[in-house]
């Protein structure tokens, strides 16, 4: 065992541990969700690339000396190739605006650093958690800024995932384009569509979702590094700031600059609002596709039954050979879930008091599980359900040969009065629509059927031009 010290006391550490006092002290502190930073690997990964990016601008300053500054970077690239992450021992969820996170890493890095230049654990005297690994930073600018690298990630996952999804929703589209079918509102009989154009409304609407999220990740690019603990930049070197930012841009590979103003850059959170806005959207949208899909395959015998979705798994442990819909079902809980984080982001981001908004670590969180778990639920809905729908043709062919609802095409030749009495009395006697019109003396059987050709009726203007 080794024995490390903060202000308040003396703890003993385990001597295999990269982890050390500060952490000690929050592990205990924060028992609460039983989900540890390692947990959170994109804010590790983020976390490496400022704390390397701080030590590049702290050794051209003249903060730190070139062996502490590559061994730092040494250590810092082992976390960024995802070694080590089992130290980050703190839980997600955590008091004091992300300082325990914060000094989690410092230690790892201080650590491994020293394991690097061949010296023990602990040997803070050569390179210190908060001395040299946090030079010229603060948790209030090194932990935000991180957290926004690490949703500018999740952002580019989820943007992945989607563009796969709304691929397997335009093939279904292409391969549905021809199958003529029943349109619904209220969920009632409408007018007729393909049911191509059903899937292919779903493609765009995701398609939206992708436009809108691409263009609010430039939301993460604005960081407060350089701005230390309230955006003064106290205790930074003249030059630090656009020093740090311009390593932090070539090492992460995001386009991060400076905020104009860091004190308001570092009391406001308002980024992860609106962020958490988009993924409220992507969520709300991601569901109602979700609550279709359950609808059009409802049955198989006395639902809906426009659609068959490919069978998961066995789906009652009672009724036998009966089949559910659980892919479309995790993916509106994943959607209950992100609406729900977004709710508990909004408070977060309001509740910051002055220059500081204590609250990050909830956002963090909220942030990555809404952005990964999007993530996972769009690929589970495009390999394990979209890709392998299938059109129940021989029932949609049989409703479009016996649907009043062809006569709405007759309003602009015969009004909407007398299409309406076709209608009614149609449903009444079970009849075909042409036979009732010839019978009220409104239109010949014959004239009927030239013009309720079911696949001009899903065009505008293909009747009135046949």
């Amino acid at each position: 065992m080794r024995q490390e010290h903060d202000f308040i006391g003396i703890k003993t550490i385990p001597p295999d541990a990269y982890w050390g006092v500060h952490s000690a002290r929050a592990v205990e502190n924060f028992p609460i969700t039983g989900h540890s930073v390692a947990h959170m690997p994109e804010l590790i990964r983020a976390l490496a690339f400022v704390k390397k990016a701080a030590a590049q601008a702290n050794l051209q300053l003249g903060a730190i000396d070139s062996t502490q500054a590559g061994a730092i970077s040494r250590a810092c690239d082992d976390l960024i190739a995802g070694r080590l992450h089992e130290q980050f021992v703190v839980d997600v969820i955590q008091g004091g605006a992300g300082t325990s996170t914060n000094m989690n890493v410092n230690e790892v890095i201080a650590n491994r650093a020293l394991e690097h230049l061949g010296l023990p654990k602990g040997r803070y005297d050569v390179i210190h958690p908060n001395d040299h690994v946090n030079a010229s930073q603060s948790t209030n600018d090194a932990y935000p800024t991180a957290v926004k690298l690490a949703t500018y990630a999740g952002i580019q996952k989820l943007l992945t995932a989607l563009a796969a999804l709304r691929g397997a929703f335009d093939a279904k589209a292409r391969e549905f384009a021809s199958i003529l079918k029943i349109g619904r509102t209220q969920l009632q009989d409408a007018v007729p569509m393909t049911l191509g154009q059903e899937f292919a409304a779903f493609a765009a609407m995701i398609a939206d979702d992708e436009k809108r999220l691409r263009e609010s990740a430039y939301l993460m690019t604005e960081v407060n590094m350089g701005g230390t603990a309230i955006g003064t930049g106290i205790n930074a070197p003249v030059g630090y700031a656009d020093a740090v930012v311009r390593a932090l841009a070539q090492i992460s590979g995001v386009p991060v600059v400076k905020a104009g103003d860091l004190i308001a850059a570092t009391g406001d959170t308002g980024a992860f609002a609106d962020i958490s806005g988009i993924l409220k959207r992507i969520a709300v949208k991601l569901s109602k596709i979700s609550n279709d899909l359950r609808l059009l395959s409802s049955g198989p015998q006395a639902g809906v039954a426009d659609i068959r979705l490919p069978a998961r798994q066995a789906g009652s442990s009672i009724m036998p050979g009966k089949v559910n819909p659980v892919i479309p079902e995790v993916m509106n809980q994943v959607c209950f879930e992100v609406i729900g984080n977004d709710a508990a982001i909004t408070m977060a981001v309001e509740a910051g008091q002055l220059q500081l908004n204590a609250f990050e670590p909830l956002m963090a969180w909220a942030l990555h599980k809404s952005l990964n778990h999007l993530c996972n639920a769009c690929t589970t809905l495009q390999h394990n359900c979209v890709e392998g729908i299938a059109a129940n043709t021989d029932l949609l062919d049989t409703r479009i040969a016996e649907s009043v609802t062809l006569v709405t095409a007759l309003n602009p030749l015969i009004g909407y009065e007398k299409a309406a009495r076709i209608a009614k009395t149609a449903i009444a006697s079970g009849k075909r629509i042409a036979v009732v019109a010839e019978e009220l003396g409104i239109m010949s059987e014959g004239d009927m059927e030239k013009l309720l050709v079911a696949d001009k009726l899903t065009r505008a203007g293909a009747l009135t031009a046949a």
